[in-house]
C-alpha cells in the first residue's frame, strides 16, 4: 500500500514539473512574440517639402586638389590651378592641401598665399585632414581653426565630431576604400568621396561603402574630386617622376556639379550638405539630373538629395542629360534601388531623357540613384583621362524617401 502511494506521489511530481516546463516555455516564446524594438524606425512626422527646382544654378567645381603647400606635390602652384579652372569653365574649387596652417607654419598657409584669389572662381576655405586613420576634407565659406581639428586627429570619434560641429565645417570622407581609407564613424561626416581621381575602376568599394551607408538610414552625399598634386611645368619649373600625372589627372578630373540657390560660397556648401549633386567624368562630359514626379501630374516635384514620405502610390522618374556633346550618342541608364540594380534603361542623345516608374514602400526607407554610362567625353586639357574613366560619364546622388532627418 505504501508503495502504491509513493509511485502516485512521484507521478504527481513528474507530471506538476512537465506541466511547469511547459509554463516556462510558453511563456518564453510568447516575451519573444511580444518584443519591441526599442531602435525600430518611428513613423515619420511632417517632413519639409523639397526646395524649389527652378530657384537655383548648376555650378561645377573640383573638390580635392593639391597646390604646392602640401610637401608630396610638384609645380603646382595655387596660381596655376586657379588659371586652370578659369580656363575649363570651373566654377568652385576647393584646394585642400594636407593640413595647411598647422603648428604655425605659415609658410604653408594655402588661405594667406597672394595667389589664393580670384574673380570668378569660388574659392572655398578647405584642408586635407590628415591622420593615421584616414584623410577627410574640410569644407567651409570662411575661414575656420584647422588646427582645433588636427588637435583630435587621434581621439575618439565622439570627440571629433563634437569639434566638427562646433568648428562649422562640412566633414566629408576622402577615397574610403583605397591608401589612406576613411577609418572613423560615417556618423561625424556630411559626404564621401564616391569618385576619386580619373580612375573610375578603382572607386568600386567606395560605392559600396556609400551604398551601406544609405540603406541603413545614413543620408550621406556622394561627391566627386581629382586628388591632383602635380602640375605641368612651366618657365624655369622642372619635371619630375610624378609630372606625367598632370595630364592623366588635374582639375575636374571627376567634376561634382551641384545645384545651388545662389553662385555664393556657402550656397555650395549648403548644396553639397543637402545632396543636390551630382558628378561627371570631367568638366565637357554630361551632368547628370535626376527627378521624381510624386502626383503623376507630369511636373517634376523633387530632385537627387530630396527626402520625402512615401504615399504608397507610384512616382515616375526621370533621368536627364545636359551637355553640348551627347548628341547622336546612346548612353545606358543603370538604375540602383536600395543598394541593389532595379533597372537599365537607354538614353537616346537627341532627346537626352528617360523616364521610369515604381513604388516607394510606405514604411520603411526607399532610395534611387543612377549611373550613366557611354562613350567618354575628350578633355583637351588633360588628354590621357577619358581613357581611365572609361565608359563612366556619370552619377547621381539618391532621390530618398522616408528618410528620418534627425536620425
Amino acid at each position: 500500500m505504501v508503495l502504491k502511494t509513493n509511485r502516485k506521489f512521484r507521478l504527481l511530481i513528474k507530471t506538476g514539473l512537465m506541466i511547469m516546463a511547459a509554463g516556462f516555455i510558453n511563456g518564453s516564446a510568447l516575451a519573444q512574440s511580444t518584443h519591441v524594438n526599442p531602435w525600430a524606425a518611428k513613423p515619420l512626422g511632417t517632413l519639409p517639402p523639397p526646395a524649389s527646382l527652378s530657384n537655383g544654378v548648376w555650378l561645377k567645381g573640383e573638390l580635392h586638389m593639391h597646390s604646392r603647400h602640401s610637401k608630396e606635390s610638384s609645380n603646382n602652384s595655387i596660381s596655376k590651378i586657379i588659371a586652370f579652372c578659369k580656363l575649363v569653365g570651373i566654377d568652385f574649387l576647393a584646394i585642400t592641401d594636407h593640413d595647411n596652417h598647422v603648428e604655425g607654419d605659415v609658410a604653408h598657409n594655402t588661405w594667406v598665399d597672394p595667389e589664393f584669389k580670384s574673380d570668378s572662381v569660388l574659392l572655398l576655405y578647405a584642408a586635407e585632414w590628415t591622420t593615421t586613420r584616414g584623410h577627410g576634407n574640410a569644407f567651409s565659406a570662411k575661414p575656420y581653426d584647422h588646427q582645433k581639428l588636427y588637435d583630435v586627429r587621434d581621439q575618439r570619434d565622439t570627440v571629433v565630431g563634437r569639434i566638427k560641429n562646433s568648428l562649422g565645417i562640412h566633414l566629408s570622407a576622402n577615397h574610403p576604400s583605397g591608401k589612406d581609407h576613411f577609418g572613423y564613424s560615417y556618423d561625424m561626416v556630411n559626404s564621401i568621396e564616391v569618385w576619386n581621381s580619373a580612375i573610375w575602376s578603382k572607386n568600386a568599394n567606395a560605392i559600396m561603402i556609400w551604398d551601406d551607408m544609405l540603406s541603413s538610414g545614413r543620408k550621406l552625399t556622394g561627391r566627386g574630386g581629382s586628388d591632383a598634386h602635380h602640375g605641368v611645368p612651366v618657365g624655369d619649373e622642372k619635371p619630375g617622376p610624378n609630372t606625367y600625372q598632370a595630364k592623366a589627372n588635374y582639375a575636374g578630373t571627376p567634376t561634382t556639379w551641384v545645384f545651388a540657390t545662389a553662385r555664393t560660397k556657402q550656397a555650395v556648401i549648403d548644396a553639397l550638405t543637402n545632396g543636390r549633386v551630382s558628378i561627371s567624368s570631367n568638366p565637357y562630359a554630361p551632368r547628370v539630373e535626376f527627378y521624381a514626379d510624386l502626383n503623376g501630374d507630369d511636373k517634376m516635384d523633387m530632385m537627387m538629395g530630396d527626402n520625402v514620405k512615401a504615399t504608397g502610390k507610384p512616382v515616375k522618374f526621370k533621368v536627364q542629360l545636359t551637355g553640348n556633346s551627347i548628341k547622336d550618342t546612346t548612353y545606358t541608364v543603370n538604375v540602383v534601388k536600395n543598394g541593389n540594380p532595379f533597372s537599365t534603361l537607354k538614353i537616346d542623345g537627341k532627346a537626352a531623357v528617360v523616364e521610369f516608374t515604381d513604388t516607394p514602400a510606405i514604411k520603411g526607407r526607399t532610395y534611387y540613384r543612377v549611373t550613366v554610362e557611354g562613350p567618354a567625353t575628350p578633355y583637351p586639357q588633360v588628354p590621357q583621362s577619358a581613357a581611365l574613366s572609361g565608359n563612366m560619364v556619370g552619377l547621381s546622388n539618391p532621390i530618398c524617401f522616408n528618410f528620418d532627418p534627425n536620425f
